[in-house]
This record gives structure tokens, C-alpha cells and sequence, in this order.
């Protein structure tokens, strides 16, 4: 707004007029007077009447434009909330990402490091002194209650039909700690080679994903354990000439897939739930998450010692369960 419009809005505030500009410092002029001295028709009259007018246009633009103003701030602030709110969504979106980039891909990377290490640290042990098998126990011949602390390396697991390099630690224990490093013992199922459950737990998506395909594994197929002095293989339940997951005599199939708390799955028979039957023969299972990126159910493997074990000292390159594809 310019000088006149402003002086022009502060006279008609206060009931007076103005002239012009060289009139600023002089006094008030009575209504009355100004009508005798300045008639509407004469010089000052219309000289005031151009001073109104340019006094007034400013303002009615203001009025204007303010009030034109109004709706274009509500739609501002429309188009402020969907764009904080977009910024929003799209924020949490990344996070997201990256979370799911994290579980599956970086969580990856650091249990890998930890199985690299974990083997160094397994096979210096085993050379030191191989006798000192943390999986067999002090009170029986040939096994035992394990001495194995929870996270440590213990064994060596292999599916041959994973591939040659499919080889991962097997550590003590289940919980999230030991199933960072890689494939857990249910530290109250049984040993390697022993009469009972060797039960196994495992990541199927990220962290090392060890147990990622476990679905494709089919009746027959090895899977070879080791330990510090012995090889033990073990094969997937059922009939391998049909595929048939349910033919084995003992009712136990060789895949199936269960809730979370059909634990069941890992007693010393699996699926038996009276503890005081004696299993009459050494069973591995395998258990992990069912479907691959959800933990709703269970993906279960069960698998039978084939033959006794084989001691590593007459077959430094493994059993010939090894070279199977």
C-alpha cells in the first residue's frame, strides 16, 4: 500500500481529511468549513475527490486480495498435509527397506564371518586334542549328556545335495544368540550318532539362512554330521523311489509341517510324546520356519542314521555320502 493510501485509511479513521501531502502539518479541518472553503463543484473539491480516489483504490485491492487469499490458504494447507503426509509414508517406507535389507542381506554377512570363525576355532580344537569330543558325555561309553556350552561349535553339518560348499557349524542352543551364528542343538535332544533325536534348528531367511531350502531335501538324500572323530550320515525318511514322505514302518514321516507348538517334533521319537518309551534308533531332525519370510508354522525333516558312523581318522575326505548330488 503506498504513503497516500496508508495517510488517506488514518484520515477516515479519525474523521478528517487531507489535501495532500503539504498539508500534513496543519490543523484539522471542521467539516463545516471545509464545506464553505473547498465547494464540491470548485478546484479543491475535486482536487479532493482525486486524493480519495487514489487514496481508496489501494485499499479496496487490499480488500480485496485478502479476501481472495482465503480459500488459496485452506487449499495450501490441504496440499501442506498431503505432502507431510506422503513425506511420512515415504519415510517409514525406507525404514522399512532397510530393515528387510538388514534381516535378509546384512544379517547374512555377520553370521557368515561368525561360521568362518567358528570353523577356524572348531578344527584348531579338534587338532589339539580330538579325544576331548564335547559330544560324548562322561558317564556312557560312546555318549552321553553333551558338555557343550550354549554358543559354541560343536559339530559340522553337510547336505550333499545342497551342494559341496553347503557346510555350517553347529552350534549349542536355540535361542536367538545361538541361532545368529548358525544351525542350534536342542541342548536336551540327543548327540550325534546317539539313540534318540539329534534335533537341529535353523534360519530359513537370513541370518546365514542355513536352513533356506530345506524343502527340497527328498527321501534318501544324506545328510552327513561331524564331529571331531566320526562321520555320521543320516537319511531322510520315506521311500526314495516314489517320493513318498510317509512309508517308514515307524509312522514318523520324513517332512512335515507343524504349528509352533507341536514340539513334539523334536522328542527322543519324534512325534511321540511319552518320554518314557526308549527310542530304538538314532533320528536327526531339522526344524525351521514354514513359509520362507514367515514364522506361522514349522518346516520339519526327519531323518535316520544310516549304518554306524565312520571314524575320521580311515576317511580323512568324509563318507561317501559326500560325493551324492
Amino acid at each position: 500500500m503506498s504513503k497516500h493510501g496508508a495517510d488517506g485509511e488514518s484520515m477516515r479513521t479519525d474523521g478528517t481529511q487531507d489535501a495532500g501531502r503539504g498539508w500534513e502539518n496543519a490543523q484539522p479541518i471542521p467539516e463545516s468549513y471545509e464545506s464553505q472553503a473547498a465547494p464540491p463543484g470548485g478546484r479543491h473539491g475535486a482536487h479532493h475527490r482525486k486524493a480519495r480516489g487514489r487514496d481508496s483504490t489501494p485499499a479496496k485491492a487490499v480488500r480485496g486480495s485478502a479476501a481472495s487469499r482465503g480459500p488459496r490458504s485452506n487449499r495450501d494447507l490441504v496440499r501442506t498435509g498431503i505432502r507431510g503426509l506422503g513425506q511420512t509414508l515415504i519415510t517409514f517406507g525406507l525404514i522399512v527397506l532397510l530393515f528387510v535389507v538388514y534381516e535378509l542381506f546384512v544379517t547374512d554377512i555377520f553370521t557368515n564371518q561368525r561360521q568362518e570363525e567358528l570353523t577356524e576355532e572348531l578344527l584348531q580344537n579338534w587338532e589339539d586334542d580330538p579325544a576331548l569330543d564335547p559330544t560324548l558325555g562322561p558317564d556312557l561309553p560312546g555318549g552321553g549328556l553333551p558338555t557343550v556350552p550354549l554358543g559354541d561349535g560343536f559339530a559340522r553339518i553337510r547336505i550333499p545335495v545342497f551342494g559341496g560348499d553347503y557346510v555350517k557349524v553347529v552350534v549349542e542352543g536355540t535361542d536367538p544368540d545361538e541361532l545368529l551364528q548358525g544351525p542350534g542343538h536342542y541342548v536336551d535332544s540327543a548327540m550325534p550318532g546317539e539313540l534318540g533325536n539329534f534335533a537341529l534348528a535353523g534360519h530359513r531367511v537370513g541370518k546365514g539362512s542355513p536352513f533356506l531350502d530345506l524343502d527340497r531335501l527328498l527321501p534318501g538324500n544324506a545328510i552327513v554330521i561331524e564331529t571331531a572323530e566320526t562321520w555320521f550320515t543320516y537319511r531322510v525318511m520315506g521311500d526314495p523311489a516314489s517320493g513318498d514322505y510317509d512309508t517308514d514302518p515307524s509312522g514318523i514321516p520324513g517332512q512335515e509341517i507343524v504349528s509352533p507348538e507341536d514340539v513334539e517334533v523334536v522328542f527322543p521319537i519324534p512325534g511321540v510324546s511319552d518320554t518314557d518309551v526308549e527310542p530304538t534308533a538314532a533320528y536327526l531332525t531339522l526344524t525351521t520356519c514354514h513359509p520362507k519370510f514367515s514364522a506361522a508354522q514349522r518346516l520339519i525333516v526327519h531323518a535316520v542314521l544310516d549304518g554306524p558312523g565312520l571314524p575320521r581318522a580311515d576317511f580323512p575326505d568324509g563318507p561317501p555320502a559326500l560325493t551324492e548330488n
